[in-house]
C-alpha cells in the first residue's frame, strides 16, 4: 500500500563521496553530496527538484533507484524500504521505476540499432518472450513516442538530439513502470525540441499514469511540468510547495534570487533582481550552520550556529530558514 498516496519516501537521505588529499590520495575528507535531505513523491504527480549545477539534485535521483548506494538514511516504493534490498529482489523492482538520462547522444549505444535498444530491457527482464512478442512491443512503443516503427533498424548516429532522447523514453516506457526519474532530460536539446519532449512527457504520464522525479536546472520547463516544486541548494532542500505556490509566493531568500533571474520577454514588467554577494561554497566544506548563509542577504548571527530544519509554514509549504520560518523545533 501507498501511504498516505505516496508513492517515494525519501527520509534523510545523505551521500558522501570520498575526496582524496595528497600524492595517492590520502584522507580523510568527504564531499557532502546529499545531506541529510527528506521529501514524499505522490502517486501520479511530477515532482520537480531544481538547483544550480552540482547541488546534488542528480545524486538523489540515482540513489533513489539505487545506481549508486546512499551512505544513509530511507528510500521506500510502495512502502517497500528499497535500501534493504538485496540484488534479486531489487532486480525484480527496476521495473517499475526507470530513468531517462540528460545526455541522448552518450545515454545510447551507438552500436545497437533503435530496435535492440528500446527491446534490450524486455529480453532481460522477460527473457521468455519470443521475438514476435518483443518486435512488436518495440513497434507499440516507437509509435507511442512519435517515431516511425519502420526506423527500428536504424542506429543513433542517424537520428536528431529530440528523436535519440524519444528513443531514451521508450526504453524507459518498455517495462511499463510506475515511476521514471527524469534527469535533465531536455536539458541538452535547443529550446523549440524541449517544448515538445516536455509536452510528450506530460501526454504519456496523463495516458500511462506515471509518477516523474523530474530534475532540472531550468526554472521555466519545471513550473510548466511540475506539480510540486523542491529547491536545492549545497546537498539540502531549502524549500518545498506546489509548483503555482513557488513560482508566486516564494519564501526561501535563495529560491527568490532563482526565480528573480527568469528573464521576461515584456520589458515594462521586469523582475527586480535579487543579488547574491559572495562566492559559492564548496560541498567538500560547507559553511557552518545554515549552508546559504554566507550568500544570504538576510543572514543572521544565529545562522551560522544553527542548521535550520525545513518546517511547514502554510500548508503543504515547506521552507528551511531561521529568519522566514523563525519557530524551529528544537
Amino acid at each position: 500500500m501507498v501511504n498516505n498516496g505516496n508513492l517515494i519516501e525519501v527520509r534523510n537521505l545523505t551521500k558522501y563521496f570520498p575526496a582524496g588529499v595528497g600524492l595517492f590520495g590520502a584522507g580523510d575528507s568527504v564531499v557532502r553530496a546529499v545531506d541529510d535531505v527528506s521529501f514524499s513523491i505522490r502517486s501520479g504527480e511530477t515532482f520537480g527538484l531544481v538547483g544550480e549545477s552540482g547541488c546534488g539534485k542528480s545524486t538523489i535521483g540515482r540513489c533513489i533507484l539505487r545506481l549508486i548506494e546512499p551512505t544513509s538514511g530511507k528510500v521506500s516504493f510502495l512502502g517497500q524500504d528499497l535500501l534493504s534490498l538485496h540484488s534479486d529482489a531489487l532486480r525484480r523492482l527496476r521495473r517499475d521505476m526507470q530513468i531517462i538520462f540528460q545526455d541522448p547522444y552518450s545515454s545510447l549505444n551507438p552500436r545497437m540499432t533503435v530496435g535492440q535498444i528500446v527491446g534490450e530491457p524486455l529480453a532481460i527482464h522477460n527473457g521468455g518472450a519470443d521475438r514476435s512478442a518483443r518486435r512488436d512491443r518495440v513497434t507499440e512503443l516507437l509509435k507511442l513516442v512519435g517515431l516511425d516503427p519502420e526506423h527500428a533498424g536504424r542506429y543513433p548516429h542517424e537520428f536528431s538530439g529530440g528523436q535519440r532522447q524519444r528513443i531514451g523514453i521508450a526504453r524507459a516506457l518498455a517495462l511499463k513502470p510506475k515511476f521514471i526519474v527524469c534527469d535533465e532530460p531536455v536539458s541538452a536539446l535547443d529550446v523549440s525540441v524541449q517544448a515538445q519532449v516536455v509536452n510528450l512527457l506530460q501526454d504519456l504520464q496523463e495516458q500511462l499514469g506515471l509518477t516523474y522525479l523530474f530534475i532540472s536546472h531550468g526554472l521555466s520547463v519545471v513550473q510548466h511540468i511540475s506539480t510540486r516544486v523542491g529547491i536545492m541548494y549545497l546537498g539540502k532542500l531549502v524549500e518545498i510547495a506546489p509548483s503555482d505556490e513557488i513560482f508566486h509566493n516564494p519564501l526561501h531568500p535563495y529560491t527568490k534570487a532563482l526565480l528573480s533571474a527568469i528573464p521576461i520577454p515584456d520589458p515594462e514588467h521586469r523582475r527586480q533582481r535579487v543579488p547574491l554577494k559572495g562566492e559559492i561554497p564548496t560541498a567538500l566544506n560547507p559553511p557552518s550552520g545554515c549552508n546559504f548563509r554566507t550568500r544570504c542577504p538576510i543572514a543572521e548571527p544565529r545562522c551560522a550556529d544553527e542548521s535550520p530544519e525545513l518546517v511547514e509554514v502554510t500548508p503543504d509549504h515547506f521552507v528551511s530558514c531561521m529568519v522566514v520560518a523563525p519557530h524551529q523545533k528544537k
